[in-house]
């Protein structure tokens, strides 16, 4: 037998779940590329400017060589990041952020200020 009232709080419950949007999957999308391991700390890097591999690695020194790779090519293939080379050398590869890469940048700052706020 049902609790008193248990009707009228179900009813009011489906309702309330009515009124709400299904979460986007764009959202979603967006939430899991940004929030992948290391790729929030490479993007803060990354708005300071153009930067090379090695410049990335001492500014995020926990990064292993391997995983910054990755993930470079990931927002690469994502059109956040634009790999540029200056000249025939390795060394001459820099790094930067695309028009997508750099409007992600206030949501990124304000991720990085709430961290800090409730740390």
């Amino acid at each position: 037998m049902p609790a008193p009232g248990g009707v009228a709080i179900e009813a009011e419950t489906e309702v309330a779940d009515a009124d709400r949007a299904p979460c986007c999957s764009l959202y979603h999308r967006a939430i899991e590329m940004v929030g992948k391991r290391w790729t929030g700390a490479i993007l803060m890097v990354m708005m300071e400017g153009p930067v090379r591999f090695s410049e990335i690695r001492q500014l995020v020194p926990d990064l292993s060589d391997r995983l910054l790779s990755e993930r470079l090519k990931e927002l690469e293939g994502e059109d956040i990041v634009a790999r540029r080379q200056d000249c025939d050398s390795p060394s001459c590869v820099r790094y930067e952020l695309t028009g997508k890469g750099e409007a992600l940048e206030p949501a990124v700052r304000a991720l990085k200020r709430w961290a800090h706020d409730y740390r």
